[in-house]
């Protein structure tokens, strides 16, 4: 079905924070934004699109620049009203000094509505009197967003005051803090500019909270996939006697520490595409969980043999050792390293130095190897912190307005991530509920549990509010 697809016109005077409003509106931080007067010169469209589809618009315009002139001439207009801004445009558009004021005009005569920004934190001026009275002039409808780019509220009453008597709706929006739930409540407040937009704007709104809800079972999925491939992470090396055990084990700790800071950022960086940014990035630190300390031993067992040799080498028993990995995070033992031996134990004597097992043979091969494996993960506070770490990195990216633009903060975001808990505070439900999943993704449990998985996915969808 064809429908018309809103439109609204951002409007205002250079440098007030048209730019920033509108990439927080439209979840696009590819807007330019620029400390210089008047940098946008043309007008730009930013749709909005969800599941292929555009729902709204907004169109960035270049500010007035000759509002006194622009309102003496829309005072003297005797024409029709539905031709003031055709015939401005018509009569100035040859004149380079009216060119910024044509573009912004231009857009506005099949404009569903007009959004005013202004900068609150700053007196007003005669100028900001005449453009509010050239946009009341055009008929159309109207709101006044006043973008306070500081904690400065000495103007406000001032700017509402002389709004009131210009626009139908008035409201204060911080484009550089304002995210998900601000967006929805400015297109609620929309709705009340005009009765005949309420149907259109209901749509959008209604549309914009399923798409959210959407990406929040997508972000689940994600989250739970890469707590799955990093708790039942496994690997293995051989080694020969006479070889270095430690440079083996330290080998085998750099593959497990990559894999798993691989699975994270991947993670981390679909999740930043379903929430839009393409600039915005919290750096987290690699987790102090995988800092390297690490105790083992070798693990008796035969390499290379068939199901036949191992039934005649049966026995044989595998001598098997436990081992240890010490995180170094808060005096956590996860236990990543474990022996893989006592796949040989039919009935008979054990191995337990490597001098028994050198130089001995069976159906011609000399059994003097030593497998070392690291995984699946033991104890269940490595998932705690991966949830950590992952509720924190989606806090900051779905708390980071697209308008916001100092991107160095992010740096220090990322820096104080590792201190802050999330999974601490919570209750013995949830933890039994993080048990069992922990049991379900390391093979611990018996079969598959898939009501594990269902309910701590619901658990997670549970912490992915806006």
């Amino acid at each position: 079905m064809n429908r018309k697809v809103p439109e609204f016109v951002i409007a205002g005077h250079p440098n007030e924070g048209k730019s920033s409003v509108l990439s927080t509106l439209a979840e696009d931080d590819s807007v330019r934004i620029s400390p210089i007067p008047g940098e946008t010169r043309e007008c730009r469209s930013f749709p909005v699109v969800i599941d292929g589809e555009e729902i709204i618009r907004f169109v960035d315009t270049p500010g007035f620049q000759n509002p006194f002139k622009t309102l003496r001439w829309m005072r003297d207009f005797s024409g029709p009203y539905n031709k003031l801004l055709p015939d401005f445009i018509a009569a100035h558009k040859q004149i380079p000094e009216f060119h910024d004021d044509c573009t912004l005009l231009e857009p506005m005569i099949h404009a569903s509505g007009i959004i005013f920004v202004v900068d609150g934190s700053r007196p007003m001026r005669k100028s900001d009197r005449a453009e509010m009275e050239i946009l009341r002039l055009t008929g159309k409808p109207r709101m006044a967003v006043i973008n306070c780019k500081e904690d400065e509220t000495g103007w406000l009453d001032e700017w509402r005051h002389e709004f009131r008597r210009h626009f139908n709706l008035v409201r204060i929006f911080n484009s550089c803090r304002e995210t998900y739930q601000g967006r929805i409540e400015l297109l609620e407040s929309l709705k009340g500019i005009d009765q005949e937009l309420s149907p259109e704007l209901s749509t959008v709104i209604r549309t914009i909270k399923n798409d959210w809800r959407a990406r929040k079972e997508r972000t689940s999925e994600i989250f739970i996939r890469m707590f799955q491939d990093i708790l039942s992470y496994t690997d293995g090396a051989a080694i020969r006697n006479h070889q270095d055990r430690k440079g083996v084990e330290e080998r085998l700790f750099e593959r497990y520490r990559r894999f798993a800071w691989r699975c994270e950022q991947d993670a981390f960086s679909r999740i930043r595409k379903i929430y839009r940014h393409n600039v915005f990035n919290c750096p987290m630190p690699e987790p102090d969980i995988l800092k390297e300390d690490i105790f083992s031993e070798a693990s008796w067992e035969f390499l290379g043999l068939t199901g036949k040799q191992l039934v005649f080498a049966g026995a044989v028993t595998g001598a098997a050792a436990g081992a240890a990995l010490d995180l170094g995070h808060g005096g956590l033992s996860l236990g990543l390293f474990s022996a893989a031996g006592g796949i040989l134990g039919a009935a008979g004597t054990a191995f337990k130095a490597r001098k028994l097992l050198s130089g001995v043979r069976v159906m011609g091969m000399n059994l003097d190897r030593h497998l070392i494996r690291v995984g699946p993960a033991a104890n269940i506070q490595l998932l705690y912190i991966l949830i950590d770490r992952a509720l924190i990195f989606y806090s900051h990216i779905t708390g980071w307005a697209h308008g916001r633009r100092d991107y160095e903060n992010a740096e220090k975001l990322g820096k104080q991530a590792s201190a802050q808990g999330v999974t601490a505070g919570w209750d013995r439900q949830r933890q039994k509920v993080c048990e069992r999943f922990f049991r379900y993704a390391t093979g611990k449990s018996v079969g598959r549990d898939a009501e594990a998985e269902e309910k701590f996915r619901a658990m997670i969808e549970t912490c992915l509010e806006p």
